[in-house]
């Protein structure tokens, strides 16, 4: 899967993605070459993962920001117990 695709997946399906790599990889039957595709590929997953979890962040603190009617961003700071 080329890169421009893995932009184009929503968080779940690039969660899918990763599990699917994961789990072959734990199987330990690819070969070498297929192996460090995929654990390349699973790289690529994890950040474009992580790019998506900022955005939504960032979403969230605009938000934040506009219900409270103030001009500053206010971190995200999760409930205790959902870490």
């Amino acid at each position: 899967m080329a890169s421009k695709k893995i932009d184009r997946l929503s968080f779940d399906a690039t969660l899918e993605e990763l599990e699917t790599i994961v789990h072959q990889l734990e199987q330990g039957s690819l070969p070498l070459e297929e192996a460090l595709k995929q654990f390349e590929q699973g790289v690529h997953l994890v950040r474009a993962g992580q790019q998506k979890l900022e955005l939504a962040e960032q979403k969230i603190q605009i938000l934040l920001s506009q219900a409270d009617g103030s001009d500053q961003l206010a971190p995200f700071q999760p409930e205790q117990g959902e870490e």
